[in-house]
């Protein structure tokens, strides 16, 4: 099994929790309809997942997801989640109009195999959807020499433990060579400026620092000290306090005729 480079802390599922259709899943919404079937890879806490759900009352939702710990009840007529493995899904051929995947081919140390398997689960005329984001395409201000280690941290964890964390830029590459042949390619990115958002950020990458598997895996790897880790918690405590702060994270989204 891949080795998930964020890992589960709870600062890590609350983080995920706050996304949604509008930050996350934009690309998505065009191919949707009422009266489809839609399977959501590596949905984690399920937030994109339950709004899919409630925004498309007519469809019917399902949300896998590895960790069993981090999955919410399916308190949704139309929504259910359990859990999968993406190279393995417990489903027939066909099962599916839609599958779509969010920020998980980059953690995957054979995404090519995992798209196949997506696939397998499509109906013809179905599509295949993903949106990755690209680590070594970031950008903020101030830049301050903490997150640059962070960053220069991260990239060695993921990489390590067999993900790439550089996803965006490969999902056409990753997509064309699991067989996809029509490929609507967009991007999109997250940026966060305004003070809550600032706030929510740094916050949550000040305590992931020290205490999620980020730390854990660094430690371990002997990329960092707890000393150097806690400059790092710093400094995004600095970053998140900064009245002129700001952090844009660019993706890649492909949909793809199944």
């Amino acid at each position: 099994m891949d080795t998930y480079a964020h890992g589960h802390h709870p600062s890590v599922v609350r983080s995920h929790a706050r996304r949604g259709i509008a930050d996350s899943a934009a690309y998505l919404l065009p191919s949707l309809r009422p009266g489809l079937r839609v399977l959501d890879v590596g949905c984690g806490p399920g937030s994109i997942t339950r709004e899919l759900a409630e925004r498309f009352p007519g469809s019917q939702f399902v949300g896998v997801d590895q960790q069993p710990s981090v999955l919410q009840t399916g308190d949704l007529p139309n929504l259910r989640f359990e859990v999968g493995d993406a190279y393995q899904l417990a489903f027939p051929d066909a099962s599916f109009d839609v599958v779509h995947a969010h920020q998980v081919l980059q953690h995957l140390g054979d995404p090519v195999a995992a798209l196949r398997e997506f696939r397998r689960v499509v109906r013809p005329g179905g599509i295949v959807a993903a949106r990755d984001v690209d680590y070594e395409g970031l950008t903020w201000y101030p830049r301050l020499p903490e997150l640059d280690r962070w960053l220069e941290i991260y990239l060695q964890i993921a990489r390590q433990h067999g993900g790439e964390p550089a996803a965006a830029r490969h999902l056409r590459s990753w997509f064309r060579a699991a067989g996809f042949t029509d490929l609507q390619i967009t991007g999109s990115v997250w940026t966060y400026a305004s003070d809550e958002q600032v706030t929510n950020w740094g916050q949550t990458w000040r305590q992931r620092a020290v205490e999620s598997d980020y730390a854990k895996f660094a430690l371990e790897l002997g990329l960092a000290d707890r000393e150097e880790l806690a400059e790092i918690s710093r400094g995004w405590d600095a970053w998140s306090h900064h009245p002129d702060a700001w952090f844009q994270l660019p993706h890649g989204e492909v949909i793809a005729a199944g």
